[in-house]
């Protein structure tokens, strides 16, 4: 028993969380992320971000060129010097008219021909004040973040062609992370919003973070038989990122019950057991026994008396007790005993495995030694 290591314990009552054990990934809203694309296009002449960097919303990410905003600028200019001209034309006009040297007509068509120049130049300012041009002679344009958070890649180079089509990066706002998992639709009913889960990246377990459910899919994802739960991260959210494969465990009710290790339970043919200590003898008992069948001259007799009552020395002989597992949880699992056992009795905790295979061995049913 020493050589392989077998240990004991007790039937403890545990306060076990009954849980559901699940795999998901973790996602940004779509509204939390943003691909940064320029409003006209060009050549890209700089850029000043690279990934990992975090950027507020508005803050200039790169500049881009292109020599069609020269023309546009041109024109502007263009109109504004015509609408000085209307305007003088506008004044005679109306003096013509109030001397009646002109018809009123005459007057009406400079204020026509006014108001269309003004419209023409509203609308070149606002083109170029919707893509960030000055209404002066520059080609320069600046992009800039349309929203706060981290960049995730860089897809444009210093020389790209670049339109609205066509991203220069991509900003993910991490703050906002969620946690898709997937439940499968027989556990589905022990779900509910506001439960707490627990869970741990899939390639790194050491860390384990928080989360809490706050609505549950109403539909099947695709032919899996799973439907998606989504939950807010809670806490700390340091060394998490998007799309990031994780392991979480639902936490469902928290209750106590009779409770063993779960290193105690063995299975055989499809049944779960627990090994218990029917009989015991230590060296001291036999030693007792043996001082018992001493002569009337003090000697020992190398049989004891009644010895097919007696067991060897050290000899322990165990029970194997079929059981119901129910939660695990911490290392412990609730038990079931399907038959009477003795309270407070000694439970196999370590290497019960070992116990099975002897007894399955010696070919016996119920009992080991």
């Amino acid at each position: 028993m020493n050589a392989i290591g077998i240990e004991y314990g007790s039937i403890e009552n545990k306060e076990l969380t009954n849980s559901v054990k699940v795999s998901g990934m973790l996602t940004v809203p779509n509204q939390n992320k943003a691909f940064v694309t320029p409003v006209y296009s060009g050549v890209v002449r700089s850029l000043y971000v690279q990934p990992g960097s975090y950027v507020t919303r508005g803050k200039v990410i790169a500049t881009i060129s292109n020599p069609d905003l020269i023309q546009m600028q041109q024109q502007l200019q263009q109109v504004n010097a015509q609408i000085k001209m209307a305007e003088l034309e506008v004044t005679r006009a109306q003096q013509l008219y109030k001397g009646n040297a002109a018809p009123l007509k005459k007057l009406q068509q400079a204020q026509t021909e006014l108001a269309t120049l003004r419209s023409q130049r509203s609308g070149l300012q606002k083109q170029l004040g919707s893509i960030g041009a000055s209404q002066g002679y520059n080609s320069v344009l600046s992009v800039r973040a349309p929203i706060s958070g981290t960049v995730s890649k860089v897809i444009a180079q210093i020389g790209s062609n670049v339109d609205m089509a066509s991203p220069i990066a991509e900003i993910v706002n991490n703050s906002s992370l969620h946690l898709d998992i997937y439940v499968y639709e027989k556990d589905l009913v022990k779900v509910q919003p506001g439960q707490t889960i627990h869970f741990t990246l899939t390639n790194s377990p050491a860390k384990e973070y928080d989360a809490r459910i706050t609505s549950i899919g109403t539909a099947f994802e695709g032919d899996s038989k799973t439907v998606p739960v989504h939950a807010d991260v809670t806490g700390d959210k340091s060394g998490l990122i998007d799309g990031m494969s994780v392991t979480a465990i639902i936490s469902l009710d928290t209750k106590t019950t009779p409770s063993v290790p779960t290193a105690s339970i063995v299975n055989d043919k499809g049944q779960d057991f627990i090994f218990i200590v029917s009989d015991e003898h230590t060296e001291k008992e036999h030693t007792a026994i043996a001082e018992n069948e001493k002569d009337e001259h003090g000697h020992t007799h190398s049989e004891p008396k009644n010895n097919q009552n007696k067991k060897t020395a050290g000899e322990v002989t165990f029970e194997k007790i079929p059981v119901a597992k129910g939660t695990t949880d911490l290392g412990y699992t609730q038990i079931t005993p399907l038959k009477p056992i003795p309270a407070n009795i000694k439970v196999v905790t370590k290497n019960a495995f070992f116990i099975l295979a002897k007894m399955n061995n010696t070919g016996e049913e119920g009992h080991g030694h």
